[in-house]
């Protein structure tokens, strides 16, 4: 079978369901344009809340009194846990001076003598700040001998746990439902076409024709319609976030970042959709009808 049939039928095809085949590529782009869409969004978004995670900060007070020996033993135990990336020693003096900073009084000025205990400020790795992680080093950090108490801003990171599961779980969730409306459009596009054929395919079977010189000419039409889809929406998705978001707003366009290959990688998915679309219906209604 040459490729020179495959692509006579594959356009034969699409001559016979022009509009069914032009609604199918049509679907097929806007699906991968809001898939793309969801992808640049839901990796900026992980990437802002990865921003956030690294706010989180842990700061455990210690008893009094320690000695510097004391104190460099139990800052490297600290550093040791898994998923601690660095420890900083406050003394009571820095203490002094960072609440002037925040508040502008001095300690020292309403009190005869500094109240505020020296601490070691805590900062996690980037890939382990979640609520159960933090919450781990927390106690592990709680339990050491010297530690009085671990404080963390607990409900902000559980916040941002919540809000990163039910933005995933959303996303998720759309991106299945588009993915599927484009397969069955494909599909349904496809059946139509063996529909317009289905005298010529008896025909074919009659005089010998082998189930693969049948269908493969269905198959390749599906997997143009894929690719002319993915085509069109890579170059939308390309045109509007490296040309078209620049020109609107620099800030943004700065902040956006579009990983490599990205664009490759809709043109491969609406291949597969395509591919997927047209074996859904050759399978189901090109069959040898002794089944």
């Amino acid at each position: 079978m040459s490729l020179s049939y495959l692509l006579a039928e594959s356009v034969s095809g699409f001559k016979r369901t022009k509009l069914s085949s032009v609604v199918s590529i049509m679907t097929i782009c806007i699906a991968l344009l809001l898939l793309g869409v969801f992808v640049v969004v839901t990796t900026n978004a992980a990437r802002f809340v990865d921003v956030l995670r690294t706010k989180v900060e842990l700061e455990a007070f210690l008893r009094e009194p320690m000695s510097p020996v004391e104190v460099d033993s139990l800052r490297s135990a600290v550093r040791a846990i898994d998923g601690v990336a660095s420890v900083t020693y406050v003394s009571k003096a820095e203490a002094a001076k960072i609440f002037k900073e925040e508040f502008g009084e001095d300690v020292l000025d309403v009190l005869t003598f500094n109240p505020l205990p020296p601490s070691l400020r805590i900062n996690l790795a980037p890939g382990s700040i979640t609520a159960a992680s933090t919450r781990a080093v927390s106690d592990r950090v709680a339990a050491m001998a010297g530690v009085d108490t671990v404080i963390y801003r607990r409900a902000l990171i559980e916040l941002i746990d919540r809000r990163a599961e039910q933005f995933n779980g959303i996303t998720l969730g759309l991106g299945l439902v588009i993915g599927l409306s484009a397969i069955l459009l494909v599909s349904n596009t496809i059946r139509l076409a063996i529909y317009a054929k289905r005298k010529l395919i008896r025909t074919m079977e009659l005089v010998g024709a082998t189930w693969s010189f049948i269908r493969l000419p269905f198959l390749l039409e599906g997997v143009i319609q894929g690719v002319l889809g993915g085509a069109v929406a890579a170059a939308t998705l390309y045109l509007a976030l490296d040309r078209l978001l620049p020109a609107l707003s620099q800030e943004i366009a700065g902040y956006v970042q579009v990983r490599p290959g990205f664009y490759l990688l809709i043109l491969a998915a609406g291949l597969a959709l395509g591919l997927v679309g047209s074996v859904i219906s050759v399978v189901r209604f090109i069959r040898p009808r002794s089944t």
